[in-house]
């Protein structure tokens, strides 16, 4: 998913998100770090940085945090990239990587090593180091997906790489982001609308709703509703 100078127009959320992504896609980390980096900053971090300076205003007690910057804000992002790097790779990346990279990418504010240490601590505080990723929508659609083309020869048109563009984009909007909190339904609608994106409406033969009904145990109308609310929200595609 490539925005270019389009991004510069999206509202400040999304354009943290997508500096995220961007960046994950620079480093060429695998999609669960990705996944993971983006739970920790879009899901806790973000949210919870907003609701102290709300409280706090300028009295918050790092300068990082003091009516942060968009700048502070990426550095933050590449942050989570780098702690989420921790969990899912061995060895992880040094942290001179991503202060390259946001040398490269961070055009308002030069950090040296030591900011990206304080970052690291300062970012686990506010998510009271709540890092951890148990129910991945991206792991459950990685094995949904299997299964389906274990079963179904249509299963071979579904893109994988859509499904992930989907997952990105869902983040990106605020009020769809919050479909993450149930992975198997979103995971499961997640196929559904891939399927529809990206296999020939001429082989539509296969019944992939009721499929994914008997496989994940979600609810018809359930997937139906989010599959709905991906393909108008995310994609502006009716169906």
């Amino acid at each position: 998913m490539q925005r270019g100078c389009a991004s510069s127009a999206l509202p400040l959320r999304a354009r943290l998100i997508d500096f995220l992504i961007q960046s994950a896609h620079k480093l060429q980390v695998a999609p669960t770090v990705k996944y993971t980096a983006l739970s920790i900053f879009a899901h806790r971090f973000y949210p919870r940085c907003l609701s102290r300076l709300e409280e706090q205003g300028n009295d918050v007690e790092n300068w990082l945090l003091q009516s942060p910057r968009e700048s502070n804000l990426q550095l933050f992002a590449l942050v989570s990239l780098w702690i989420s790097t921790k969990i899912h790779t061995s060895p992880c990346l040094s942290v001179k990587i991503f202060k390259s990279l946001g040398d490269n990418i961070i055009k308002e504010q030069h950090y040296t090593i030591r900011d990206y240490l304080e970052a690291e601590v300062v970012l686990m505080q506010v998510v009271n180091f709540e890092i951890g990723m148990n129910n991945s929508a991206f792991v459950y659609f990685e094995e949904l997906l299997l299964q389906f083309k274990g079963v179904a020869k249509v299963g071979e048109l579904v893109n994988f790489e859509a499904g992930m563009d989907i997952m990105d984009l869902i983040y990106e909007k605020e009020e769809t982001s919050m479909l993450y909190t149930n992975p198997h339904s979103l995971a499961a609608s997640i196929l559904v609308a891939s399927y529809v994106i990206t296999v020939p409406k001429q082989t539509w033969e296969f019944p992939v709703v009721p499929w994914v009904k008997f496989v994940t145990g979600c609810e018809e109308e359930d997937i139906l509703e989010i599959v709905r609310d991906i393909l108008k929200h995310v994609l502006d595609v009716s169906w």
